[in-house]
């Protein structure tokens, strides 16, 4: 187990202790500690265990009456204890993820002025450009091992909310420790705030980010590439994430920095994994193969082409030739169906741009009836496109559908999980983005999965952290995806659900990580080592919650 990671200056007054909440125990600390600390009198005299202490908070979670409510209790104690907010939310996991990721996370981004309290991570803020560095280097933590990063401007389905957008890394990181054991104090959230293009916010004098349009073109990159080389400088071990940027910036940011820092794009890459993870276990079910997939995505921006690209690079590695796997992907976006006779064709989307097909727009229901997928994913953001006539011409070709809508959160949703399994007879495979309880369709319970990255990135995370990777490979993506197919509930129970249960996810994280080592190693980016070193490197970096 790592070392709780050294601070430049440890706080030595009995009130900083308390409000440190890596140091804090409250009520555990014990006789000798207090003492010895000064904490006498300033906290009541009981010592109680951590376990008496998540008994309490547990309570006091339950008298929440409302989602936010539960957000803003657990919110509190994060920034109060650290040790006691993670081993209460892994023993009530999946009770309690919802509030502390999506679909709650959307409502906290939304109104995160009106709800801003504790200070945590960084905002680097475009008037203070030229501070960068010193911010940087004023880090309190000698060590970090992850950044998630946003500039607010793609948050979930929800479009550009500016420096709402930290409550993305802040979540996110929270995930990392949960599942993938990455110590608390060696984690960092950035938000960049490089302004807002949402009248709203902009309007708004409680907005607590700088209150001008957004910034682009030069100015942009140079400020992205100042930040990065200012990471790279102090932490340069550190694996970067980049979360919810605009679908000008997302690939773009990817191509030209995974090369010089450790990073990847979590709404491009882990998407596609966990995407392409559902996936395996889906055409199992129907007794099928990956080449006799005709695959539909509805949503042509970072997320889309990512699952489009993960699906190809699979299909390639399971011995399709590109012509053939190319010829099964169809991206339809906002003119519909991505083709050669269109006037524009984003760069990003060229290559899964069908022959050209007239001049006219293609939408979605004629593709549907044309191509007649097995596959049907949606990352548009678009709530109920997946209507009932499209959902119904698909079936009429399918056995069992397999229909993602992964747009969060739930109310950007392209479809709800009842009214598909209504139109298809109780034969889809489904998947969404956001949390929602199983159906009841004619007596029998249908459990809906989560196609929810979490599956995916903190194993990814933990394995590049343990053998200090150079970068991340698309390979490892992969490899992910097959090992989280395989602990799907579905293949053993046909009406199972696609994912395993969070109460798993931090053994599959382990197991992922282990995985990634080893394509590490044979991809030349990391050291060789042997199989028992790896088990040593990875169980030797995963945090548990634990009073110290």
């Amino acid at each position: 187990m790592k070392p709780k990671p050294k601070k430049k200056i440890r706080p030595c007054k009995p009130e900083h202790i308390l409000s440190d909440p890596l140091l804090n125990k409250g009520t555990a600390f014990t006789y000798e500690e207090r003492n010895k600390l000064k904490l006498n009198g300033l906290i009541p005299y009981h010592v109680s265990t951590l376990e008496h202490q998540v008994q309490r908070r547990y309570q006091n979670f339950k008298a929440q009456t409302t989602d936010l409510a539960k957000h803003l209790f657990l919110s509190a104690l994060y920034n109060r204890n650290e040790v006691l907010f993670f081993k209460l939310v892994s023993e009530h996991i999946t009770e309690m993820l919802p509030y502390i990721y999506t679909p709650t996370v959307g409502d906290v981004s939304l109104h995160y002025s009106y709800l801003y309290t504790e200070p945590r991570g960084i905002y680097l803020s475009y008037p203070q450009k030229d501070k960068i560095e010193e911010i940087i280097n004023n880090i309190a933590q000698d060590e970090i091992d992850v950044i998630v990063v946003t500039d607010g401007e793609r948050i979930l389905g929800l479009g550009d909310l500016g420096t709402g957008g930290m409550a993305i890394p802040v979540g996110k990181l929270t995930l990392y420790t949960l599942f993938g054991g990455i110590h608390p104090g060696r984690t960092l959230p950035v938000m960049l705030d490089v302004g807002t293009n949402n009248p709203t916010l902009l309007n708004d004098p409680l907005y607590i980010g700088w209150r001008e349009k957004r910034i682009s073109g030069k100015e942009y990159d140079a400020f992205i590439d100042r930040f990065v080389k200012a990471v790279k400088k102090r932490f340069p071990k550190v694996l970067l994430q980049w979360e919810d940027f605009g679908r000008e910036h997302a690939q773009p940011l990817l191509e030209n920095y995974r090369h010089q820092i450790c990073s990847f794009n979590d709404d491009i890459q882990g998407t596609a994994s966990v995407a392409l993870a559902s996936l395996l276990t889906a055409i199992k079910m129907n007794h099928s193969e990956l080449h006799q997939q005709r695959i539909v995505i509805f949503g042509g921006g970072s997320a889309g082409i990512g699952i489009a690209n993960n699906f190809l690079g699979a299909m390639m590695a399971a011995g399709i030739s590109k012509e053939k796997a190319l010829q099964e992907i169809y991206i339809i976006d906002i003119h519909g169906l991505v083709h050669q006779g269109l006037p524009e064709i984003p760069a990003h989307q060229k290559l899964f741009a069908r022959p050209k097909k007239g001049d006219k727009q293609i939408m979605l229901l004629d593709v549907v009836k044309e191509v007649r997928p097995t596959v049907l994913i949606g990352v548009s953001a678009q709530p109920s496109v997946f209507n009932e006539e499209v959902i119904t011409t698909m079936a009429q070709y399918v056995e069992r559908p397999i229909v993602f809508p992964l747009s969060n959160p739930t109310s950007k949703c392209e479809a709800h999980p009842a009214d598909l399994l209504e139109w298809t007879k109780g034969k889809a495979i489904i998947a969404t983005g956001s949390p929602f309880e199983e159906v009841t369709y004619q007596g029998k319970k249908f459990p809906i999965a989560q196609c929810n990255n979490v599956y995916i990135y903190p194993g990814i995370g933990l394995g590049v952290i343990a053998c200090k990777a150079k970068e991340v490979s698309e390979t490892m993506f992969y490899k992910a995806a097959e090992i989280l197919s395989k602990h799907s509930p579905m293949l053993k129970t046909p009406h199972g659900t696609l994912f395993p249960s969070f109460e798993k996810l931090a053994e599959i994280s382990r197991e992922i990580a282990l995985a990634v080592v080893k394509v590490a190693e044979d991809e030349g980016l990391s050291p060789k080592t042997d199989e028992k070193t790896r088990k040593k490197m990875i169980d030797s970096s995963i945090w548990k919650p634990a009073y110290t």
